[in-house]
Order: structure tokens, then sequence, then C-alpha cells
């Protein structure tokens, strides 16, 4: 089999290598469209699995616990398909991460409901967003160090810019999906269209996506870094013992600590915002969805506007920046909008105003994620870094993910739809502390 190479007098990247980024890219796209599912596409037909006169809190927390199961699973795929990935190789591992998160999402688009079989709706719901979170794990583990290993110094910061803009365009692409879906199935009460069977569609393109990122994948090569490591003794050895000793240790250390914090911003900021705009504040949910989805483009742009700065000034200098700027700035931005969303929903006005002070907050705290897989990838070496990069980049998210709960435990004290503010300046310090623990990694040798 050929492998992904460069051509070294250009140092542009060859056809495979050209190959290798499209399907991170391409994965990573599917990967997120599956991730924020719950969040999307299930949040307005959660009634479907629930009892009757739920409170709009409950079933907002329902909501938010269906996704932190889904990002919980994946530091366990990280570990699993980290180890398949650093002993039999990068393009195996996605093939068989991305086949069974593929499967637990359609799985998903056939449940009966609570009229049918009960709790035990919502429980196949939980299990099966956890085993996909599993799966999910797996894909970028392996994924995303094939094509970075296949892109020369000088360019790996706007291929992981890429990679991780294919992140909103799969919130874009979900929410035009659910946008779409609204108008021939109207959300409403539990016996509306949507609720009854317009959120399967949703599901159903999401597995269909998975199984075109399948066929595409086989086409991939192998890492040529990853060839070059399995002829020698290191490929013999445990990735995982060994990322848990000597210096691999403290790297992966200090890249846990900067991505609980990166985990804690987006959480309060993307994955709280739906459900706090619709099933608390009370605003429109095609509204949200919609306000969102445009929101996404600027947040795509600010991917690769900060991927290109991290290349130029140094990854660790702008993660820094980002990570202050996070802890003075965006507590302001956040209670802007949800001041001009209760104005709103009170009112009945325009939701535009919401939407804006939305964008500016998610362009703020998720933007810098697009530095993020280059970062921790270029922190590891050949032998350890799918297990580095998807360890690293996934178990952080174990604290952060259960964030509704710490929402709904500082709502004794302050207002509930203030609490994101809390996460975001903790997620800020941690973040920065983080960032400011480890090296510059821009000139890294990944071969």
């Amino acid at each position: 089999m050929a492998t992904t190479s460069l051509d070294p007098g250009k140092q542009r990247l060859s056809p495979p290598a050209k190959r290798a980024v499209k399907g991170a890219c391409f994965g990573f796209f599917v990967d997120y469209f599956d991730i924020y599912l719950p969040v999307v596409a299930l949040t307005p037909a959660i009634a479907y699995f629930q009892p009757p006169h739920t409170a709009p809190a409950v079933a907002a927390t329902l909501a938010y616990i269906t996704l932190a199961l889904t990002l919980i699973g994946r530091p366990i795929g990280a570990i699993v398909f980290g180890r398949i990935a650093d002993i039999t190789g990068r393009r195996r591992a996605t093939l068989v991460a991305v086949a069974g998160a593929g499967a637990c999402t359609l799985l998903m688009g056939l449940l009966p409901g609570y009229a049918t079989i009960g709790w035990l709706s919502i429980a196949l719901v939980l299990l099966l967003r956890f085993v996909g979170g599993v799966f999910m794990g797996g894909e970028y583990s392996s994924a995303n160090p094939l094509a970075m290993e296949a892109s020369p110094k000088h360019l790996r910061g706007l291929v992981g810019g890429l990679i991780a803009a294919a992140y909103p365009l799969g919130y874009i692409a979900i929410s035009l999906v659910v946008a779409l879906t609204f108008q021939f199935s109207p959300t409403g009460d539990v016996d509306s269209p949507y609720v009854q069977w317009g959120w399967r569609i949703p599901f159903f393109v999401g597995a269909g996506l998975s199984a075109w990122f399948l066929l595409y994948f086989r086409k991939v090569e192998e890492s040529a870094a990853f060839e070059q490591v399995r002829k020698t003794s290191a490929a013999k050895k445990s990735p995982l013992k060994e990322l848990l000793t000597g210096e691999h240790r403290r790297k992966l250390l200090q890249v846990l600590l900067m991505m609980t914090g990166m985990w804690f911003t987006v959480q309060a900021t993307l994955s709280a915002t739906p459900a706090l705009l619709s099933q608390v504040i009370g605003l429109p949910s095609s509204s949200v969805n919609t306000g969102l989805l445009v929101a996404n483009v600027f947040v795509a742009a600010g991917y690769l506007a900060m991927a290109q700065l991290g290349q130029r000034f140094g990854r660790r200098r702008v993660l820094v920046i980002s990570g202050i700027w996070t802890v003075l700035l965006v507590p302001l931005v956040f209670a802007a909008m949800v001041r001009e969303a209760s104005a709103a929903a009170a009112s009945g006005g325009s939701v535009l105003p919401t939407m804006f002070w939305a964008t500016l907050a998610l362009v703020l705290t998720v933007s810098p994620w697009g530095i993020v897989s280059t970062y921790i990838i270029e922190r590891f070496a050949t032998g350890v870094r799918a297990s580095g990069y998807g360890i690293g980049y996934s178990l952080a998210v174990i604290i952060p993910g259960f964030y509704a709960f710490y929402m709904i435990g500082l709502s004794s004290f302050m207002p509930y739809e203030y609490t994101p503010i809390v996460l975001i300046v903790l997620g800020g310090a941690f973040a920065t502390l983080g960032a400011l623990r480890g090296p510059e990694t821009r000139d890294a040798d990944l071969s």
C-alpha cells in the first residue's frame, strides 16, 4: 500500500496527503454533526422521551445530560482507538470508529418514545449516545494525526484550522437540516409533527454522512511517519503505558489542564446556549436554531483566522492571549446576550440583538479551538501521538461535561441564566495557565 508523503522539493501536500487532510476535515464535520444532534435536533423534541408536564429546567437538563454522556464516551474511545492507531495504524482505527458511530446514530433515529416504552426510551437515548461517543472519540484520535503527519511545518497551522473549521460547518449543516425539517414538521407540544417523528430525519442524515465518510476514507493511505515507526521496536511498546511515564506524562498533564479550561468555555457557551435561550428563557426554537446557524459561519471564519495567527506568532502565545480575553471580556458579552434574550421573550420582540451577542460570545470562546488540534498533535512523539492527542483532547471533557449540574448548583445563589458566566471565567483561567505551562510547538518535527 502506498503511504502518505510530501513532495520534499516544493514542500506541498502530495495527492495522498491531500486525501488524508480532506478525510480528517470530513471526519470532523461528521463527528460534530453527530455530537450536536442532541442539542440541536433533539432538544425541541425531548418531550417525546419524557413524562408529560416535565418542568422546563428538567427538560433542559435531560438535553444537557444527553450531550454530556456523548462527550464522556469520547475519552474512552480515545484510549481504545488511540492505542489501535498507534499500534496497527491510523487508517484502520478510523474506519472501525466511524462504522460504529454511524450505527449508533442510525439506531437513535429508530427509537420509540415515552408513550410506547416509558422511561426505557430516555435510557436508550442515553446509552446510545454514550456508546456513540466512544466511537466518535476514536475517529478524530486517528484521522487527525494522520492528516497532520502528512503536512509540512509551514502548512500545519492552516491544516489544523481547516480541520477545526469543519466543526462549525457540521453545526451549520445540522442546523440547516433541522430548519428544513421544521418547515414540513412544525415543532410545538408533544403531539406536534416534529416531536412525534420529524426529529428522526436529522439522525438518519447523520447516519448517511457516516456511511459516506466510511466509503471515502477507504481510499486514504496510511501515514508515512507511522509506517516508519512501526518498523522499529518503539511500535511494539504499549502506547498508553509509555504515555503515562516520564516526559510524556508531564506533557499529557499540561495538555489536560489547558483542555479542561477549553472544554469549560465551549460547554458554557456553545453547548448551553440553545437550551438556555429556548427552554429556559423562552425564545422560539426555530429562531434560536437559525440564529446559531448564522453565528457558526463567523465561528468557522474565526477558526481559520486563529489558526493563521498561531502559525505566524506562535500557538502558545495566541492560546494564552485568547484565555485572557475569555476571562475579562466574554462574561460581559454573555451577560448582554441574556439580557437581550429575556427582553425579547417578555415583549415578543426581535431576536437579532440576542443573536448578535451570542455570535460574539461564540467567536471569542470557540475560535481558539482552531489551534488546539495542531498544538496537541505537535506535543507528542509518533509512537504515542494518536493516544496522546485523543486522550489529551477528550479526557479533559469529563469534569466540564457535567456543566448542567454545576449550573443547577450555582442557581441556588444566582439567576440560572447567568450561571454559565462562572464556568466561562473558570475555563479561561485554566486554559491560560495550561498554555503558559507548555512550550511553543510550531517548529516541532512530526516525522
